[in-house]
């Protein structure tokens, strides 16, 4: 299979692409940094595995409009992501449309170019990376919180509408994973919580884990490609949780 992951290079993206790739499929790192998809991908094949860059910007139509001439993609990963902590009245416009175009708008548009050869061959994998976000709210991530949650509700209907075909939508929502989005997270809410780093971690960030840990990297890339086994085939239009129970309460 050919495999797209958006935002490939950070810790959750890769860790999905090595996963596909020790799978033995072919898998495209899309990023911004071409430096960074280049040492990733050169990562990849020094071991043995297919694997090729592409600078993608998922809120540039163009550019997402000519996936569909360039590849053949069958499964793709909607993960590229961002964050912005801020109260609402303090929160630049420009940049709280930039996270729904990064998180919303793009997956959307990614699964709109994919969608007719995944139609055409009567096979596709669409999985999103949403986050514990897309189901419960925070202070300040009002951008981020609008776009994981609407992630959800455009997930269903994608699927809902492709459903005649070997074609399934889901959305992957883990609590917090300790990547360098998260750690960035940490110093922000600490500047606004008036909290020290270790206090953020604890009393906000783990306090609704019963389990009390942040979810592995490795957990998010087996459960993507489970999403992918013929096990799962009939599995679409649905929410997997990672969160250590933190939605039961």
């Amino acid at each position: 299979m050919q495999v797209l992951i958006t935002g490939a290079t950070g810790g959750i993206g890769f860790a999905i692409a090595t996963q596909f790739a020790q799978a033995g499929h072919q898998v495209i790192l899309a990023d911004l940094q071409q430096n960074a998809i280049d040492n990733k991908v050169a990562e990849l094949t020094s071991q043995g595995f297919t694997a090729e860059g592409l600078q993608l910007d998922v809120t540039d139509a163009a550019a997402v409009d000519a996936l569909s001439a360039q590849y053949q993609i069958d499964v793709l990963v909607n993960n590229a992501g961002i964050q912005h902590v801020a109260r609402l009245e303090d929160f630049p416009p420009q940049k709280w449309q930039q996270l729904i175009d990064v998180m919303l708008t793009g997956p959307a548009m990614l699964s709109r170019a994919v969608l007719p050869g995944m139609r055409s061959r009567n096979f596709g994998r669409i999985i999103n990376i949403g986050s514990i976000h897309a189901l419960v709210a925070s202070p300040f991530k009002s951008a981020y919180v609008a776009a994981k949650h609407g992630l959800l509700g455009f997930s269903k209907v994608v699927a809902l509408e492709n459903a005649d075909k070997n074609i399934t939508i889901n959305t992957i929502c883990p609590a917090y994973v300790k990547t360098p989005l998260v750690e960035q997270q940490i110093a922000a809410q600490a500047k606004e919580h008036n909290l020290s780093e270790q206090q953020v971690i604890e009393q906000i960030m783990l306090a609704p884990m019963p389990q009390k840990a942040f979810i592995g990297i490795d957990e998010i890339a087996a459960t993507t490609a489970f999403l992918c086994s013929p096990a799962a085939r009939h599995i679409t239009a649905q929410t997997l949780v990672l969160d250590g129970g933190w939605t039961a309460r």
